[in-house]
Parts: C-alpha cells; structure tokens; sequence
C-alpha cells in the first residue's frame, strides 16, 4: 500500500507535472507498487545539493521509502510515459514498462529535470514484464552515469539506489532494486514515433511545442520551428556520440527509444568502455550483428535522426513534397556537420591547435595502427601525454615510434599538452573493476569496491595517489566481455 504524505513538505521537492497536461495519448498516471522492505545503499549527496533537495532532516526510514515510492508526498502524482521505438532496427510500441516519473524539480539555478524511479513496478507498457530492477543492474548505471557526467559527457544521473528486500527473477532470483534517475528530459524519438504510428498529428504538434518551450525556445518564432527543431537535436546527438567516441564508450543500445531529444546519455544497460582500441567492438550479448558497434554509432544515430524527421513530416509542411525536401536537406547535413566536429575532436586528443592539410592522415594513421595492434585506446593518449607508467609492448612498435615522431614534430610549438589533458581521460571505470564492484555488492552487500570506484571517476582527468589498479592496462583475456540488459 503507498502512503500519502507531508511530511516532505520541508525537504526542498518543487515537483510540477508539465507533461501530464499533454494529451492523455502519451501517458499513464499510476502509483508505484509497495516493495517489502526498502534499504537506502546509495545517496548522491552532491546531486540531490544541485537539486535543491536536502534528505538530512528525514529518517533512514523516511528515506527509503520515499526512494522506494513506498510514499509519496502529497501532491505528486506519477505516470508513465508511452512511447514506442526502432530495436535493433524492429518497431515496437514501447512505454515505461517499470519506471514512473514522479515529477518535474525546479533548481535553485532555475533549471527543471525529470525525477523518475527505475524499477518501480508494472505499468500498462510492461508487456508481460514484472517491471522491477536487479541491484546489480541498477548500481551499473548509477556508476557509468556518474563517470560520464565527470567525464563531462551529457547524461542523465542517478541520485539514489535503494535495495526492495525482495527477489527479480531473471536466470536467477537477485537482489532488487529501484533506481532515482535525473534527466533533462524523458522525451525521445520514440515518443513522436508512437504519435506517428497513432497518426496523432494535433498530439505531436502539442508534444513539438511542449519540447521547444521547455528545451529551446529560442526558436519559438522561427520561419519553420519543426526544421530548427529537428536542426537542434541533430546538434546535440552529434556532439553527444563524438563524446562517446573521444573516451571508448559503447552504448550497446542505441535503439531510437533511447535517443533523447535533449542530448543526454540514457539507459546504461549493456554498455562499456573499450580497454583494447577496436573499431568493431561489441560487448551486448544480444547485438549478435555489431548493429551498435563502437565504429558504428555515428550511423546509427543518424538512422535513428532519420526516423525521427520522418515522424515529424506532416508538421513541416502542408505539402508532403516540399516537406520532404526540406527534410532531407537538413539531414543531407549530418555527415559534413559529424565529420567536422569528429576530426576536432580528434585533434584536440592529439593536442593539434590548428588545422592542416595533413591531419586528416596523421589521425588515419594512429587509427590504422591501433586497429592493427590493438594497444589500450584510453592509455595510448596518456602515453602521448608523456605518461611514464605507461610501458605496454604495443608501444615499442617500429611503427608507432615513426608515427610519434612526425605528430611530435607536428605539436612542437604549440601548446599541445594542456589540451590533451583536458580532452584524454586519464582514467575511466575499466570494466573488471566494475564487474568486480557489482559482485561485491551483489553476494556480500558490501560497498567497498563501488564506493572506492565512484570516488575514483569523479576526477578523470586529474589524478592524484591513485592506486595503479586503476589506471594500468588491463590484463589481456581471450575471453570476450559481455554486458547485459538487466530487464
């Protein structure tokens, strides 16, 4: 049974509910589902602070089960949202099928973010689901978040873990677990796609004008603000996946329900960090054709643009043909607008200050030469950076020595590491330590290892006493790494 309360009146919640005053087409309000006995294993201090919520003055209890939705203060009124989506290239009608919003927090800055619990129990988008979440799963995508947002990647965050006291049955009973998810925005290509597939023009045209005010209003008075729109997401979905390849990240389901019209990094299920450098590196165990691929993403996500300018179609223009037209010359743009924003990147990894014609070979190269050898793709840069720690074999290669001295000759004068630095990570959470953190938690309870991590990734790019653990090249298997979905 879920309690009303008030006394969370004083905690700093300024909760709104903006999204439900859309057409009852895109959501279902609905209250969490009790869990058994609600524990509180992790609190984002530092996050709730930015939110203009303090939990100091409530119970362990009190919080629990506020963290759990086992109560919920008075006036919140949750939902979840309908949507559907491209998986793996397949259309689905989707929708939260076990998670719920809670509600919209206004910052002490004036910003506003979602506030949403993962796990929370069955929706009538579930599907047959039991709409909870495993402890292991949840606690990844609490760390991968957090290490992005350090990494200054856009991403939702998570502001807590709470263990349910109760069994998710997967390939075996686990702990469950809900997770307080921050985001921007839960609107993503999917949800006009779930318009389109209804052939709801009128609710798409009030979702399109929901999503410009709230997320760019600039362009509200624009000649043609679905073309601007569709312009802005592009935008920041390209910057979004250059991020993603600067420091070895792999999503693993780049689906186009999770693809958000603001940008940010969503859904941690099967994703990792690339130790040895391969431009077709996969670890979901369910991408058996390397559709999400390191090297592949920057399609991928301009398939998922696509599809989500062919769902905005009828809004553009009356006339299908001229809306067609300027459809398409606007995502005719992707590849020179990737391509330009890709080699910056790539240059500022390399420490180049300026641009010249024999860049784009110097990068091909490097690149040609690790696909080759395959050396640690976050260490390669900190050796460049003149890391002496770093001493891998692949390093010695007579290759990559002539390589190194035509790029230094090529950064000499300029003032080529204080860029590196700020672009190469020195650190990211390497994949055993964080299966080994997850097991941890998972058989004994402990935190130990999480909580070491987390502190770890929260100053990637300045490093100071760190255990070598966490900076070496990890230990080469002939095992592949498989990550999970944990649904």
């Amino acid at each position: 049974m879920i309690n009303h309360n008030e006394s969370f009146s004083n905690i700093g919640l300024k909760l709104k509910s903006t999204y439900t005053q859309l057409p009852k087409i895109l959501f279902s309000k609905l209250m969490p589902i009790s869990v058994k006995d609600p524990k509180t294993v992790v609190l984002n201090e530092e996050l709730s602070t930015e939110l203009g919520i303090d939990f100091s003055n409530l119970s362990s209890e009190d919080l629990s089960n506020f963290l759990s939705g086992n109560t919920i203060p008075t006036g919140i009124d949750p939902f979840a949202q309908a949507y559907a989506g491209h998986q793996f290239g397949n259309f689905t009608i989707l929708g939260d099928g076990r998670a719920l919003t809670i509600g919209e927090q206004s910052t002490p800055k004036g910003e506003i973010y979602d506030i949403q619990f993962k796990g929370s129990g069955r929706t009538p988008y579930s599907r047959g689901g039991d709409g909870r979440a495993a402890l292991g799963p949840m606690l990844r995508e609490y760390l991968i978040s957090e290490a992005m947002f350090h990494l200054n990647i856009p991403t939702t965050r998570s502001l807590a873990v709470v263990e349910t006291g109760e069994k998710v049955l997967r390939e075996t009973p686990l702990k469950g677990a809900i997770l307080t998810r921050v985001a921007a925005s839960h609107v993503r290509f999917g949800t006009f796609q779930f318009l389109a597939a209804h052939k709801d023009t009128d609710a798409m045209s009030k979702l399109l004008d929901y999503c410009i005010k709230r997320h760019c209003p600039e362009i509200l008075d624009s000649p043609n603000k679905v073309i601007k729109f569709i312009e802005l997401v592009m935008s920041k979905q390209i910057d979004l996946i250059v991020n993603w390849m600067r420091v070895g990240f792999i999503h693993g389901v780049m689906n186009t329900d999770n693809s958000t019209i603001c940008g940010e990094t969503i859904d941690y299920g099967p994703c990792a960090f690339m130790d040895q450098y391969d431009h077709k590196a996969v670890f979901s165990s369910i991408d058996y054709q390397g559709r999400y691929a390191y090297g592949n993403q920057p399609a991928t996500i301009h398939w998922n643009l696509v599809r989500l300018t062919e769902s905005l179609l009828p809004l553009i223009d009356k006339d299908e043909t001229n809306s067609i037209k300027a459809a398409q010359s606007t995502i005719d743009s992707f590849s020179n607008i990737f391509n330009k924003k890709w080699q910056n990147m790539m240059r500022s990894k390399l420490g180049l200050t300026d641009q010249s014609e024999e860049d784009e070979v110097l990068i091909k190269d490097l690149l040609s030469w690790m696909q080759s050898k395959k050396p640690d793709f976050t260490n390669t840069f900190c050796k460049l950076m003149g890391s002496n720690r770093i001493n891998d074999e692949e390093f010695e290669d007579n290759d990559f020595v002539v390589w190194k001295k035509n790029w230094k000759e090529r950064v000499n004068k300029s003032d080529y590491l204080n860029i590196m630095k700020k672009t190469n990570p020195i650190l990211i959470p390497r994949n055993y330590l964080v299966e080994e953190a997850l097991h941890e938690a998972e058989t004994t309870g402990r935190l130990d290892k999480f909580n070491d991590l987390n502190k770890v990734i929260s100053s990637p790019y300045h490093v100071e006493k760190v255990p070598n653990k966490y900076l070496d090249t990890p230990i080469k298997s002939n095992l592949p790494y498989k990550t999970f979905c944990g649904t």
